[in-house]
């Protein structure tokens, strides 16, 4: 979000280094409910403290850096587990924290210029994240509970049986962070805001910060758990 350099994270870095160059580290951190505390440990040495997949976590960490690949790896019962958490956790941060806070945002800078155009911009903020509601609702309520029992079958539990499937949800799967840069563009192009530059620098910075971990929360789903459940619904093994 902020960086002015990228680096490739490695597992003899620094975890303390690697947030100070990307603080939104620690949101990813967060995601996944791990120990913000990371004293001199290493990626390594932070992973095992935590019981996280290294690999997991270099992926995932190496996102936020900026390097939007993930090499095809073979990720595990246990790590998949721990990509629905943060999922999870990451829609809890969307809906209960970052809309609430852009809101409230745009509604100080209606108070500021009561102008049709600054209706504008909540009217349009609104619609969009019903929609993102609607995505996360759905992933919440059909999705998620279908991967865990999907999972639960390969550590063992019965078979169940279901005509969904992840061919369904990746047809579903929608681009929901690409309208925030329409937002973006209205702000910085087109309407004017008369009294109070500071609101407008924090809503812009506030919707840079939700488009980014929108953005990584997609690749997540794109390039790790859909390939890994449709490996799992064909019976390739995982570890």
């Amino acid at each position: 979000m902020y960086q002015t350099k990228k680096t490739y994270i490695k597992p003899e870095m620094k975890m303390a280094g690697l947030i100070f160059e990307n603080p939104a580290l620690q949101l990813m951190m967060e995601h996944f409910e791990l120990n913000y505390l990371v004293r001199e440990k290493n990626v390594q040495q932070y992973c095992e403290e935590n019981n996280i997949g290294v690999e997991l976590f270099l992926s995932i960490a190496n996102l936020y850096n900026g390097f939007f690949a993930i090499e095809e790896k073979n990720f595990s019962t246990n790590d998949l587990l721990r990509i629905l958490k943060y999922l999870k956790n990451s829609h809890n941060y969307y809906e209960n924290e970052k809309y609430p806070e852009i809101r409230s945002l745009i509604d100080q800078l209606y108070l500021k210029n009561d102008t049709p155009e600054i209706k504008l911009i909540g009217k349009f903020f609104d619609e969009y994240f019903e929609e993102v509601k609607e995505h996360l609702s759905y992933e919440n309520i059909t999705v998620f509970p279908y991967f865990n029992k999907l999972l639960s079958v390969v550590a063992g539990t019965k078979n169940f049986k279901t005509s969904f499937s992840v061919n369904e949800y990746s047809e579903h799967h929608t681009d929901i962070e690409s309208k925030l840069n329409d937002l973006k563009e209205l702000l910085l192009k087109h309407i004017p805001v008369k009294n109070d530059r500071v609101l407008r620098r924090k809503i812009v910075l506030s919707l840079f910060e939700l488009e980014y971990d929108l953005n990584v929360h997609s690749l997540i789903e794109e390039m790790i758990l859909i390939p890994a459940i449709r490996k799992l619904e064909n019976k390739e093994p995982v570890e």
